[in-house]
């Protein structure tokens, strides 16, 4: 089975900067870590705050998640996976 987000949860932790959201392979719960700066370049006009954050994520949950489930690795079991700005770059071409 592939990778799946079907719970839209997600939570920003401003200590980190970064938003954790889930994504489920089967049974298996798959944490995974946005860098904060990462919305800014999917979102320019994202307002610098809890609320701007989070609602930029939603408006670019598709994209974040199609980068997500590229990122993933089956069968190698870490603790989380973490999506940098460079990730969603203009100039990176997508794979």
């Amino acid at each position: 089975m592939s990778l799946s987000f079907p719970n839209p949860s997600r939570s920003y932790d401003s200590d980190r900067r970064r938003i954790r959201f889930w994504g489920h392979d089967s049974a298996m719960e798959v944490p995974f870590f946005l860098e904060e700066n990462a919305i800014f370049i999917l979102e320019p006009r994202t307002k610098n705050t809890e609320a701007g954050i989070l609602e930029a994520f939603d408006a670019a949950r598709e994209r974040i998640c199609e980068v997500a489930a590229r990122t993933y690795a089956p069968g190698q079991h870490r603790s989380f996976y973490t999506l940098s700005a460079s990730q969603f770059s203009p100039s990176r071409p997508p794979r």
